[in-house]
């Protein structure tokens, strides 16, 4: 066991784990944040994208020991209310279904658009491709993302 300062969606937590535990088990076993979810655990479905200083990652497979002082952001601390303009466009256009895997598609969305304010068809289509929603809401996330970037 070690212990980790860590912050957290602009708070620092301190916690005792393994060096090699998954960010996303830090969040949901050991600090009760279960926004972020856990999908196929080998960071190739997105469901547990987080973002780490703005980048989108996936925190199934990034430990605990990799993370120093980098700013972690989950779908909890993307907004306090949720009135990010990619969580008000994922309403608008009706986006989920199940909603399992929105958390990390809406990280990864905000990720883009603060790298790519006006990002095209193809932008949206390359940079998504590595989050997998089960429904099939390709098309209206997509309309949301485009709907976000006119914000």
């Amino acid at each position: 066991m070690a212990k980790y300062s860590l912050k957290i969606n602009g708070k620092t937590q301190l916690i005792d784990v393994d060096p090699s535990t998954p960010i996303l088990w830090v969040l949901r076993d050991h600090l009760n944040m279960p926004g972020t979810k856990f999908g196929c655990g080998m960071a190739m479905c997105g469901a547990c994208t987080v973002h780490l200083d703005g980048t989108a990652v996936r925190s199934c497979s990034l430990p605990v020991s990799a993370v120093g002082k980098q700013a972690i952001t989950t779908i909890e601390g993307l907004s306090a209310n949720g009135t990010h303009p990619v969580q008000k466009a994922w309403l608008e256009h009706d986006v989920a279904q199940c909603g399992y895997c929105q958390a990390g598609q809406i990280m990864s969305a905000a990720a883009l658009l603060k790298d790519n304010p006006n990002p095209s068809d193809e932008d949206i289509d390359n940079y998504m491709s590595g989050n997998i929603c089960r429904c099939g809401t390709y098309l209206r996330i997509k309309e949301a993302i485009k709907a976000a970037a006119k914000k």
